[in-house]
């Protein structure tokens, strides 16, 4: 146990060992700042709706209902604002260029996936993105490893939902090509 401000942590909240020293930082607003980074990103796809085109595309038989996605990214989103800012607070960009980095690179990617499939109706240039997006979130994840496991953690459901849709979106792919 680390005791910070008379707050205890338990050692799962902690850095993992191989963790460069930095100074935390304790920046609670820069949580905000993380969280309104990574709802805002996807926002900026939302005037890309499904609607009509999305309606007549053949789809699988485990294609899950539309009303799951708005939880389940609430959520995503969450963990991994909450990630970031976990990595910042160990030096910020300065020290932690490289892990936050490859997170700002798969967020963009995570943004630029529905324009692709819903607003260009390009379900095989979004499965591209989709790969990308997959890659980089391995690659954060593997960086977010070596300086806070917790982080890297609060990113596997993130990894676990996109391998999924990147699946539903080759499927939809083949099905309507």
């Amino acid at each position: 146990m680390i005791r910070q401000r008379g707050i205890s942590q338990s050692s799962f909240m902690q850095p993992s060992s191989k963790t460069v020293s930095a100074p935390l930082r304790p920046a609670w607003p820069v949580l905000a700042v993380w969280l309104v980074a990574c709802f805002v990103a996807p926002a900026l796809g939302s005037a890309s709706r499904p609607g009509e085109w999305f309606a007549q595309l053949q789809k699988p038989s485990w294609n899950p209902p539309g009303w799951i996605f708005g939880p389940v990214w609430t959520a995503l989103y969450a963990m991994m604002g909450a990630a970031a800012w976990m990595i910042w607070r160990r030096g910020g960009f300065r020290v932690q260029r490289l892990p936050l980095g490859l997170f700002l690179t798969q967020l963009a990617l995570n943004a630029a996936w529905t324009p692709l499939f819903f607003g260009r109706h390009r379900p095989d240039v979004a499965l591209v993105d989709i790969a990308l997006l997959w890659l980089a979130i391995i690659a954060t994840i593997a960086a977010f490893s070596r300086v806070h496991r917790t982080a890297a953690v609060l990113l596997v459901p993130y990894l676990a939902w996109v391998s999924f849709a990147a699946f539903l979106n080759f499927t939809i792919w083949r099905l309507n090509s």
